[in-house]
């Protein structure tokens, strides 16, 4: 007979605090991040870029939607929503009602798989030794993804899911290819590929999930700045040491944060959500990001 092992209940009433923690408190104490990107040419003005992605939204989250709403009082040159932004059939309300202050301002949007497939209960300790790349039940889309686009485009928003475009940001005349998904297999780069039009102030590449083969691509096509999230950060951390996994085949060195890819500047936001089924951060604060490009030197 296998003898039984007692656990201390101090170390049972450190894990329940340390669960409460990260369910309640950190998991809601948003954050907005700012980093200067030198990638302008001299004698061009400074523009701002708030970075926002995977807020897997539900429509009772009250803190989450009016701490995004707050954001607006930045009055920033350009918003970029890189996916996942919502996690329940009837939150796409919810989410325009969270950026409607920012609506007014140039934007552009990526799906991320939580904006098509619903989430579902799963296994987090899985995420140690594998992604959840097309690791969905679903076949036929259960999220109202067209609704969603269809929110944000009415308001002049950019679908840039496996296109590209021209957008005035400030001063600048900005060149941006965008590709859907490449967690469920929906990004098409062939679609964007080819080099950046070189006549624009600035190349910006938008994705969800930090994939180095298709940041490989955009870097090697000219662009200067790429934005992904997907990541959250790594989600729970470990002091001192970072994340456990990305979810995807990016380093752990580079799972939020700016960093560089080749020649192009790369910056992962650590996003502001989780999944319903696993809402909890630990040592990953749940942030947003405002992006200061400025001239380099």
């Amino acid at each position: 007979m296998r003898k039984a092992v007692a656990v201390p209940l101090s170390m049972l009433g450190l894990g329940l605090a340390g669960l409460g923690y990260a369910s309640v408190v950190e998991r809601n104490w948003f954050r907005l991040r700012r980093f200067d990107v030198p990638v302008l040419e001299r004698g061009q003005r400074p523009v701002r870029v708030l970075h926002l992605s995977d807020l897997h939204l539900t429509p009772g989250r009250t803190m989450l939607i009016n701490w995004v709403r707050s954001l607006g009082a930045l009055e920033p040159d350009l918003v970029v929503n890189t996916g996942d932004s919502i996690a329940h059939p009837e939150a796409v309300p919810s989410l325009l009602h969270a950026l409607e202050p920012l609506l007014s301002r140039p934007g552009l949007f990526v799906y991320g798989s939580n904006d098509l497939y619903a989430p579902v209960p799963k296994n987090p300790a899985r995420y140690l030794w594998r992604t959840s790349k097309n690791d969905h039940r679903q076949h036929v889309p259960s999220l109202p993804w067209e609704e969603l686009g269809a929110g944000m485009a009415a308001e002049g928003w950019l679908d840039m899911n496996n296109t590209t475009a021209r957008i005035k940001v400030g001063d600048l005349d900005v060149a941006v290819a965008g590709i859907h998904d490449s967690h469920i297999s929906r990004d098409r780069y062939d679609l964007v590929a080819g080099p950046a039009p070189a006549d624009a102030d600035l190349r910006l590449g938008v994705m969800h999930s930090p994939e180095p083969r298709n940041m490989t691509r955009f870097a090697a096509d000219g662009y200067q700045l790429l934005l992904a999230g997907h990541t959250h950060g790594g989600q729970l951390c470990i002091p001192f040491y970072g994340a456990l996994v990305t979810n995807c085949g990016i380093d752990r060195a580079r799972v939020k944060g700016l960093s560089r890819h080749d020649s192009a500047w790369l910056h992962v936001s650590a996003g502001l959500g989780t999944s319903p089924y696993a809402p909890v951060r630990f040592a990953c604060f749940p942030e947003a990001t405002l992006l200061t490009l400025v001239p380099r030197r």
